[in-house]
């Protein structure tokens, strides 16, 4: 990405993410409370142009949606919200597929709003499913997913090339070639 990591923000202390922010010197926080006063001293102190949340499970108070975006393991809208994340959506998704309801799975990038998982998706790509998976299967393929496309399509919208007004869905902008990621 051509950007510069301000902080890192997590609510858990054994992560290898800390491991991985002090190796290359980023400051971080390891987050206990999440009330909106909270949140925002976080944005105070680091005062980053864009928040990314990557296995985030808490919902977002206060933080501006023009510039918080969230990768989601699953179709948007309808494997969402809370409750739905990691391996919860894949058995849904699983469940789904075995009662013939859809054949694919998604990774999904989204603008965060104060109602989870419900700004509008600016990223989709197809993961699809196959008879012998199971959770931890399809998990692992969008996790390997996941972890392809973030920085690229986070770049995107460090670049501007994807943006949205923070209100009205009808703002969203994405690349033309992108569009068929939607």
């Amino acid at each position: 990405m051509n950007a510069t990591i301000v902080g890192l923000v997590t609510n858990k202390d054994d992560y290898d993410c800390i491991r991985r922010a002090r190796r290359l010197g980023i400051p971080y926080v390891i987050m206990k409370s999440f009330d909106a006063e909270d949140y925002q001293g976080i944005i105070d102190r680091f005062t980053p142009d864009l928040v990314v949340l990557s296995g985030w499970l808490k919902l977002t108070k206060c933080l501006d949606p023009r510039i918080t975006i969230n990768i989601h393991p699953g179709p948007l809208y309808d494997f969402g919200g809370k409750g739905m994340y990691g391996h919860h959506v894949h058995q849904a998704v699983i469940s789904a597929y075995h009662e013939g309801i859809l054949g694919k799975s998604e990774v999904c990038m989204h603008f965060v709003t104060d109602k989870y998982d419900l700004g509008p998706v600016f990223f989709r790509y197809p993961v699809l499913l196959r008879p012998e998976d199971d959770a931890d299967s399809l998990g692992a393929r969008v996790n390997k997913i996941e972890h392809g496309w973030q920085s690229y399509i986070t770049n995107l919208v460090i670049q501007g090339e994807i943006s949205w007004d923070g209100k009205n869905p009808a703002s969203l902008r994405v690349p033309e070639y992108m569009k068929r990621f939607l």
